[in-house]
């Protein structure tokens, strides 16, 4: 929700209302491939947290490795079909003209960086698991401040509107991810991604 609306403060007072809309008309859709995070998160983190509390921690790792694995492997084929597929998507919502080219080009933009939503959203559940349950609140606060930065400057400074808008979101996203995938594969936490 941050993203959406940092990016929508941003672009109503940089790029115009057409441009505005379009990012209220796409970021549904992203917020919908995000909320299968949401389920595998929170139903897989009840699992291995269970499966921690049975001591049986690599049994815990195989079931966390696992549900990351399949989510990752999701999220870029539904981010392949979405980035193929957003004009049509967007033309189904009712878009047309200037707005069908914003909020495609907004939602292109946005699916290649549809894993690494996914995948935070994910994380953020598991860190409770890991037994660091203010890393989601550090880590979505510190995501939602590097969107700010690449919002104004590349939609302020350098005024690249809802592309920019959307540029600014999958660094965050990104960042986010990486942050977060790296202090689970640490061996400092009870429960970690094991590499294939």
């Amino acid at each position: 929700s941050m993203y959406s609306i940092v990016d929508g403060l941003f672009v109503s007072n940089y790029a115009g209302k057409t441009a505005f809309a379009a990012i209220n008309l796409v970021f549904p859709v992203s917020m919908g491939v995000a909320a299968i995070g949401f389920m595998i998160g929170s139903g897989g983190s009840a699992i291995v947290a269970k499966t921690l509390g049975e001591k049986k921690q690599e049994k815990a790792n195989e079931y966390f490795s696992m549900l990351i694995y399949t989510s990752l492997i999701l999220s870029i084929v539904l981010s392949v079909i979405g980035f193929f597929s957003i004009e049509h998507i967007c033309r189904a919502f009712g878009a047309s003209g200037e707005l069908l080219k914003h909020s495609s080009t907004y939602g292109r933009i946005m699916f290649i960086s549809q894993p690494a939503f996914m995948m935070q959203t994910i994380f953020y559940n598991f860190f409770i698991t890991a037994e660091k349950p203010s890393y989601s609140l550090r880590l979505s606060l510190t995501s939602g401040l590097i969107n700010i930065v690449f919002d104004y400057l590349l939609i302020g400074v350098l005024n690249y509107g809802v592309a920019g808008a959307a540029i600014a979101t999958v660094i965050a996203q990104f960042a986010s991810c990486c942050f977060a995938f790296f202090f689970l594969i640490g061996k400092k936490v009870p429960v970690r991604i094991t590499l294939l």
